[in-house]
C-alpha cells in the first residue's frame, strides 16, 4: 500500500511537470479587445491595441495580433517590438512560430543586443539557438565597424557572424570586400573568401586575393592564392600659380603568399614568385619583406639553391644574393646589393651594348627618383662601352678593389676606379658585331621584368 502512494505521488507530480512544460511552450496572446473566429475549422483570435504575447523570457509587443490556437503561432501588426534579455527586434510586421519559438518578418527588421545593430529587409531569429538570419540589404554595426552583405547568419551567445554575397566592411580607413566572410568578434578573427580586396583609404593601397584570414588579437593578416598589392601615390606639382600636373605613380606587387605583421615591426611579408613594378623600378624574387616604420625593403633568396633577387631600374639590371632598398617618404633613396652583386645598363640607342660591372657589393645613391652614383667594393670587374657624341668608339675593361660610377639621366657619365686598377681598350672595329664576346662571368641578361599586365586580376579583361 506504501508502495502504491508513492506511485501516485510520481505520477502526480510528473503530470503537474507535463503540463507545466506544456504551458512554457503555448504562447499567450492579451490586448484591449479581443475577437474569438473559426475559418475552416480553425480556431482563430484576433487581439487588438497594446497587444502582449508571452512564451517564456520572450515577450512580444504589437498594435495587433492574430493568433493560430492549434498552430501555436500569431500574425504580429504594426509596431512589433520582440525582447529577450538584452536582445530586442523591431518590425512592422512580422509572424511568430510557437513551437519553434522564433520570430520572422519580410517588413524590414532591425535586431538591437547591445553589442551589434543588425538590419534588413526580411530576417528571422530563432529565440532558443540565439541565431539569427537576416537577407537583403543587411546591415550590421558595431563600435567600430559596418558590415553589408546579402544574407548574413548571426550567433548572439559566441558572437560570430557569417555573412554571404557582396560582403563589405567599413573600419575606420580600411575597406574589406568578399563574397563571403566568417568573423568571431571576441577573438577578433575573420576568414574571407572569393573576390577579396582590403583597401586602406589613407594610404591609397589595396590588396587583391581570394582568400584572407586576419587575426585582431595578433594584429596579423595573411592573404593566399595569388594576392596583388596596389598602391597609388598621387603627388601635386606646382609649375604655377593657376595650374597643377598630378604625378600618378603606381606600385603593384604579386606573390603567392603575402602577410601583414601590424604589431611590433608593422611588416609586410610577400613570398614566392615575387613581382614588383613601379614606374621604372621592378624586379622578381623569391621574398620581399617591408618595415614600413623603418621605409626599408629586403629582397631575399629562399634556399640556397634558389634563383638571386633580379631588379630593373629604367634601362639597368642588377642581381645579388639580397637586396636592401632605403626609402625616404616613399620614393627610393639608397640601395645594397651584398654578395655576388652584378650590374648591367642596356644603351638606349645600340641594345646590344651593355656596361658590365661586378662586386661583392654595390650601393647605389637615388635624387628625385634618379639614379645619381653607384659603389661597387670588392673584387670589381667592369666593361665600360666608350662614345663620341653618341657615336661608338670601343670599350675598356677594367679591375679595382673599389669603383664609383657616376650617372647623368640614367646614362653612365664618368667611372672611377681605386686600389690596383687595370685597364685596357678595345678599339671599335674589335668589338662592332662581337658585343656578346664581351661579357663578364656573371653575366645574365634577364628577360622576365614585369610589365602591367602581369598584374591584371583577370587576364580575360586585359582590355580593360
Amino acid at each position: 500500500m506504501l508502495r502504491l502512494s508513492f506511485l501516485f505521488i510520481y505520477l502526480f507530480i510528473f503530470c503537474v511537470s507535463l503540463q507545466s512544460q506544456s504551458e512554457d511552450e503555448k504562447i499567450t496572446v492579451i490586448g484591449d479587445s479581443l475577437v474569438g473566429k473559426f475559418i475552416e475549422g480553425e480556431s482563430i483570435r484576433e487581439v487588438i491595441g497594446n497587444v502582449k504575447l508571452v512564451q517564456g523570457n520572450v515577450v512580444v509587443n504589437c498594435n495587433k495580433a492574430i493568433q493560430y490556437l492549434a498552430r501555436n503561432e500569431a500574425e504580429l501588426i504594426g509596431n512589433v517590438i520582440a525582447t529577450q534579455d538584452s536582445l530586442m527586434l523591431k518590425t512592422e510586421k512580422g509572424y511568430y512560430f510557437g513551437n519553434l519559438r522564433k520570430t520572422k518578418s519580410t517588413s524590414g527588421i532591425i535586431l538591437d543586443d547591445t553589442k551589434v545593430v543588425l538590419s534588413a529587409d526580411s530576417g528571422e531569429y530563432f529565440f532558443d539557438e540565439a541565431r539569427a538570419f537576416f537577407q537583403t540589404n543587411v546591415k550590421l554595426v558595431d563600435s567600430t565597424s559596418t558590415l553589408r552583405a546579402d544574407e548574413l547568419t548571426y550567433f548572439k551567445d559566441i558572437d560570430k557572424t557569417i555573412a554571404i554575397g557582396n560582403v563589405n566592411i567599413t573600419d575606420g580607413d580600411d575597406i574589406i570586400r568578399a563574397d563571403s566572410l566568417t568573423h568571431l568578434r571576441k577573438t577578433k578573427y575573420s576568414i574571407a573568401d572569393g573576390n577579396v580586396s582590403i583597401a586602406n583609404l589613407r594610404d591609397n593601397l589595396t590588396v587583391f586575393g581570394n582568400h584572407l584570414e586576419d587575426n585582431g588579437q595578433l594584429k596579423y593578416t595573411l592573404i593566399t592564392n595569388d594576392p596583388i598589392l596596389m598602391q597609388v601615390d598621387t603627388t601635386f606639382n606646382v609649375e604655377e600659380v593657376d595650374e597643377k600636373r598630378i604625378s600618378v605613380d603606381t606600385l603593384l606587387i604579386k606573390s603567392k603568399v603575402m602577410e601583414s605583421f601590424r604589431s611590433g615591426t608593422n611588416m609586410f611579408k610577400a613570398t614566392d614568385s615575387v613581382m614588383i613594378l613601379r614606374g621604372g623600378f621592378a624586379s622578381v624574387n623569391d621574398l620581399t619583406t617591408y618595415y614600413r616604420n623603418e621605409e626599408r625593403i629586403i629582397t631575399d633568396k629562399i634556399r640556397e639553391d634558389a634563383s638571386r633577387p633580379v631588379l630593373w631600374y629604367e634601362n639597368s639590371q642588377l642581381m645579388g644574393d639580397s637586396v636592401t632598398i632605403y626609402l625616404e617618404d616613399g620614393q627610393m633613396k639608397e640601395l645594397v646589393v651584398n654578395i655576388n652583386a652584378f650590374m648591367l645598363s642596356q644603351h638606349k640607342i645600340y641594345d646590344r651594348r651593355f656596361d658590365q660591372t661586378s662586386s661583392d657589393s654595390v650601393h647605389l645613391y637615388f635624387s628625385n627618383n634618379r639614379l645619381e652614383k653607384a659603389e661597387f667594393a670588392g673584387k670589381v670587374q667592369s666593361i665600360y662601352y666608350m662614345y663620341d657624341d653618341d657615336v661608338p668608339n670601343g670599350l675598356v675593361k677594367s679591375t679595382a678593389h673599389r669603383a664609383v660610377m657616376l650617372f647623368a639621366e640614367n646614362e653612365i657619365d664618368q667611372v672611377r676606379l681605386f686600389g690596383s686598377p687595370t685597364s685596357e681598350y678595345h678599339p671599335e672595329v674589335k668589338v662592332e658585331g662581337l658585343e656578346r664576346t664581351f661579357t663578364l662571368p656573371k653575366f645574365v641578361l634577364k628577360e622576365n621584368r614585369p610589365v602591367k599586365k602581369d598584374f591584371l586580376i583577370n587576364k580575360q579583361k586585359s582590355d580593360e
